[in-house]
């Protein structure tokens, strides 16, 4: 037996822990992060599909008592980081923030029930999003005065038109409606000082009403008086008038005359971005979109618009997701086929990038590498289904490789040319090595999506990047890895990787892990300066691997 071999603190196997780590879900060990950076990764990945070491229940059950830990740390800080996530755009959707909202207006201290209650607006910006809330807060809480007051609040801030769209185009979600909750909060003219309801406007007074009870539209906003003639046209053809007549949304006219080219045609002239990335498919049946069409290239005039998707707050996982499944010409759940259109595809691909903004280059040398083992393969990214946290890490990878001129893409599987370090177990699935990966921002990103989801698994050992540089011999200023950080295989850590490579190359390389999936464990080292954890899929990412990569953090 070698006593070196089994307790040394040069090179220590990952099944055995480093000083400060904990056991991860796979059997190896990692650093715990912070509750600040788990709390982050729930709001933006979210646990829908759980992990291939934690089902759904569990993970999302650990996600809850972080944010729980967050909320009685430090609650005002835990509020403003969940208004921030969600108001910048940068999670793919807004379920997590709205849950911790609710959390925090139901279990935080005065404190903190004020501010979160105070941050509603903020977060809940839509009719579906005040639903979510509201099913989310009676989890925790009753409806008391100060609950009541804020959802007041956040109807009676909206000017009549705003509100009056609000109502028209969000009537029902999540088993709630605006009656539903103008029935709770009941906000009101005030009668007297002791009265806990809001004071609101004559306008605003006469739309609860109608949401309420019904009736006339006289002295409503026009969308109302449109909405209820929509709901009485009796030809498609009239629906598709009024639709240009009053402005109408989608949601407001009748399901059979959704069917109609005219109605969608009518409703592109006017379709908020949100709403053309969900219905390309829709418009491609109908006919709306075609190869040449008028309705084409009103469509990819509007995915260009670099201007309209950050204001539309539209996220990157939301325009790959609708490029995988526009460009299969098949719904995700088999519902629907189309024949997909050329010039769409191309723009979603285009948009996919904007939708990050614009990232500077780091002028370094990157080595980017992709944990395609078969635990990436389980759970869905931020819910959307079939999009597992190895795909999304190649189209993340590929965003840095976009605005790179010195880069190389590699992925944790032993392929017929690729880095070997030998076999484990006598099985090839337990093979370890590194495979540069024929991606490039060149080819369509679904392309390269998909070249990555068709590799055999690797074992997970995320010390191979600096292990494959240093034998190698190659020259990297900074390694972006990303993984779930459930790593377990290897005679190193990756710190000592690392610290191994910057001893061999006399480069102080810097390491930036991306965290594709929201569980507890990290593969950096915190008390190293030259290592960087951040969450996969934040639209601030890309950005923040630069500014560290460059030296700028």
């Amino acid at each position: 037996m070698s006593y070196l071999k089994r307790h040394g603190t040069h090179r220590v196997p990952q099944r055995a822990p480093l000083p400060g780590q904990v056991p991860n879900s796979a059997g190896g060990h990692a650093w715990a992060v912070d509750v600040w950076t788990r709390l982050r990764r729930f709001l933006i990945l979210g646990s829908e599909g759980g992990s291939y070491y934690a089902n759904e229940w569990t993970l999302t059950r650990e996600n809850a008592q972080a944010v729980e830990q967050a909320v009685r740390e430090d609650g005002p800080r835990a509020v403003a980081e969940i208004a921030r996530v969600s108001t910048e755009g940068r999670a793919p959707k807004n379920d997590p923030a709205l849950y911790a909202l609710a959390l925090a207006a139901g279990m935080g201290d005065e404190a903190t029930r004020r501010s979160a209650l105070e941050a509603l607006p903020q977060v809940a910006r839509t009719g579906t999003h005040l639903f979510q809330f509201a099913s989310f807060v009676e989890g925790f809480r009753g409806w008391g005065r100060s609950l009541r007051r804020a959802v007041g609040r956040w109807y009676a801030a909206q000017s009549p038109d705003a509100l009056a769209y609000q109502a028209v185009k969000y009537r029902q979600r999540e088993g709630m409606s605006h009656r539903d909750v103008l029935r709770l909060a009941h906000p009101a003219r005030r009668v007297g000082a002791g009265n806990p309801t809001l004071d609101v406007s004559d306008e605003h007074a006469r739309l609860f009403e109608w949401i309420v009870r019904g009736g006339s539209t006289e002295g409503l906003p026009r969308l109302v008086e449109g909405f209820v003639r929509a709901q009485a046209a009796s030809t498609a053809r009239e629906a598709a008038e009024l639709v240009r007549e009053y402005r109408l949304p989608r949601e407001a006219l009748q399901p059979e005359h959704l069917t109609s080219t005219d109605v969608w045609e009518a409703l592109l002239d006017e379709m908020p971005m949100t709403a053309l990335i969900r219905n390309l498919a829709t418009m491609t049946r109908v006919g709306v979109l075609a190869p040449g069409s008028d309705g084409t290239a009103k469509a990819v005039a509007q995915l260009g618009d670099s201007e309209r998707i950050r204001r539309a707050r539209v996220h990157p996982i939301a325009v790959l997701a609708a490029l995988r499944t526009y460009a299969s010409g098949r719904g995700a759940r088999g519902r629907g086929t189309w024949n997909p259109v050329r010039q769409i595809v191309d723009a979603l691909d285009a948009a996919f990038y904007t939708a990050f903004g614009n990232v500077e280059a780091t002028g370094k040398r990157l080595l980017l590498a992709l944990d395609v083992s078969g635990s990436m393969t389980y759970g869905d990214v931020a819910g959307v289904p079939g999009l597992t946290p190895r795909d999304a890490s190649a189209a993340l990878a590929l965003v840095t490789a976009a605005t790179e001129a010195e880069y190389e893409i590699v992925g944790f599987f032993a392929g017929s040319r690729g880095f070997k370090l030998g076999r484990k177990a006598g099985s090839a699935y337990h093979e370890t090595g590194l495979t540069p990966l024929a991606i490039s921002p060149r080819q369509r990103l679904d392309d390269a999506v998909k070249t990555v989801s068709d590799l055999p698994f690797g074992g997970t050992d995320c010390a191979l990047p600096m292990l494959y540089a240093q034998a190698l011999e190659r020259e990297v200023d900074a390694f972006v890895i990303y993984t779930d950080s459930e790593t377990w295989a290897g005679d190193v850590h990756p710190a000592q990787a690392l610290r191994d490579y910057r001893r061999s190359s006399g480069i102080d390389a810097r390491l930036v892990v991306v965290g594709m999936v929201s569980n507890g464990f990290s593969i950096a080292d915190p008390a190293d300066p030259g290592m960087l954890d951040v969450v996969g899929f934040d639209t601030a990412t890309p950005q923040l691997i630069s500014d560290f990569a460059r030296g700028a953090l």
